[in-house]
């Protein structure tokens, strides 16, 4: 793909900038899950302009675009008619109705990557990322958290406000959906708060390189190691727990549907 970062072949020290996906012989899957708001969709874009040998999965939906949204950009764009007819005929490896709209990953954007010897990154709510951990238990798991329930109302109005979108209701029931969704937080391999947009660029990035070494048979080092172990959940539980708290979810697990 034009302008795609290009990686040089691992050095002796096993550099993790060098550490193709084709190198491994096998692609592996990210999935990464946020609240609406949180600041995923620019962490996935920097993602993806700085890591090499990682294919994007583009999600179908039934809803319509919004603003200057774009067919095959954020989302191929089909009917209901379409999305039912996909699903009988098995094409997708998950899908949800939210809000009353489909949404799913298509079976052949996994297929497409490994044949190039490619990781994928999956762009999913909580609902298709327990499907997919279900049927590709090797996937490694990222959910994006605000700093706070207060930090995200102030996001969600911004980008209302820039949508001009006047309906204040749309802002509460996307905080409600929020709080709900952030109680499956255990169900993630990694946890990212995502509080300084440069920080949290560095950390996904670290978790992702850091993968990719330890599934090719290599320990990662230096501050990849550190960014990404400092992510996990094991070592970010406790420390979430005010955030959590700010929505009203503390030490919850249960998975809502």
């Amino acid at each position: 793909m034009a302008g795609e970062p290009k990686q040089q072949p691992a050095n002796s020290n096993g550099d993790p900038a060098a550490l193709s996906a084709s190198q491994q012989g096998r692609g592996l899957v990210f999935i990464i899950s946020a609240p609406s708001g949180s600041g995923k969709s620019t962490l996935v874009n920097e993602l993806r302009h700085s890591v090499g040998d990682l294919d994007f999965s583009i999600s179908y939906t039934t809803r319509p675009p919004r603003g200057s949204e774009q067919n095959g950009r954020e989302y191929h764009y089909i009917s209901r008619d379409e999305f039912e007819r996909m699903i009988a005929a098995d094409e997708f490896l998950e899908y949800a109705d939210v809000f009353g709209n489909y949404y799913g990953t298509a079976r052949g954007f996994l297929d497409r990557a490994r044949q190039r010897g490619h990781d994928l990154l999956l762009d999913i709510d909580v609902q298709g990322a327990a499907q997919l951990q279900d049927k590709l238990p090797d996937s490694i798991s990222i959910f994006v958290l605000p700093p706070s329930r207060r930090e995200l109302e102030l996001r969600l109005r911004r980008r209302s406000s820039a949508e001009h979108v006047k309906d204040h209701g749309i802002i509460q029931r996307r905080l409600d959906t929020a709080s709900r969704e952030i109680c499956n937080y255990n169900r993630y391999d990694y946890i990212l708060v995502n509080d300084r947009l440069e920080d949290s660029i560095e950390a996904l990035k670290s978790i992702v390189l850091s993968e990719r070494l330890r599934r090719s048979g290599h320990e990662p080092s230096g501050e990849v190691r550190r960014l990404a172990e400092r992510c996990r959940l094991e070592n970010v539980r406790e420390s979430i727990q005010s955030i959590l708290a700010t929505f009203g979810n503390e030490e919850s697990s249960a998975v809502r549907n």
